[in-house]
């Protein structure tokens, strides 16, 4: 259960927008961000449909911060010969265009004001090669190389971007609780992951918070991993 004394009023007068708001990371996002004073606009729109993002980005009006949670099945094990055109596209269709689509229909207002956040829901796959998830991998990495190009260019603007590179979160598409409570993969846990366990949600929220307050000014353009020590970079 959130703590709202720790987080009360560090996003007061704030107005954020969260995508794909009933999946992955948005509840936790959306409950956390509202516990700390913002105006949360929880958008769950098919951002892979055209003009999703740009009428996402509209009808919220004005947007002092961007929460992309953009994600999908991970299709994992699959092998490279196995992923067809389809899959391989659907991957970038859900992930990538839509970050790049929101982003730039979000940047003119937060030029403008010279103020405003972007915060994105990645993967730590993309700083970790493994076997047999190509598709989503490639995908991930493609978000964070248009953070670390799109940070630097509008922060002169101050407009910070940044990208949570994540793995071993609570979620019940990646981690459904018979799979957690699966003896082997507690056992895999503590062989793969130095803490031993999987982070809560809202343990990831509040990272997000701070990317999001005016708190990390002085991060620009950035992929932080976030999985318990199972990638350092």
């Amino acid at each position: 259960m959130t703590d709202n004394d720790t987080v009360h009023g560090r996003l007061a007068g704030k107005r954020v927008l969260v995508t794909q708001a009933d999946d992955y990371m948005g509840p936790a996002t959306v409950a956390l961000f509202g516990a700390a004073g913002a105006e949360v606009v929880a958008d769950a729109r098919d951002l892979t449909r055209p003009g999703a993002c740009e009428a996402a980005v509209a009808d919220a009006g004005r947007v002092d911060v961007l929460v992309a949670n953009l994600a999908s099945p991970n299709y994992s094990g699959l092998t490279v010969g196995e992923v067809d055109d389809a899959t391989w596209a659907h991957a970038f269709d859900v992930m990538v265009h839509p970050l790049h689509r929101l982003t730039r229909a979000v940047l003119p207002q937060m030029r403008e004001r010279r103020s405003g956040k972007i915060v994105v829901f990645g993967s730590a796959v993309a700083l970790k090669g493994l076997k047999t998830l190509c598709a989503y991998s490639a995908a991930r990495a493609a978000q964070v190389g248009y953070v670390q190009s799109v940070g630097v260019e509008v922060a002169p603007d101050n407009v910070q971007v940044n990208l949570i590179a994540q793995n071993y979160v609570e979620n019940p598409v990646y981690y459904p609780p018979e799979l957690r409570a699966n003896e082997r993969f507690q056992a895999s846990l503590k062989r793969q992951v130095p803490l031993g366990r999987l982070a809560t949600a809202e343990e990831d929220a509040r990272f997000a918070l701070f990317l999001a307050s005016d708190e990390s000014d002085f991060f620009v353009g950035q992929a932080i991993p976030f999985s318990g020590g199972w990638v350092q970079r």
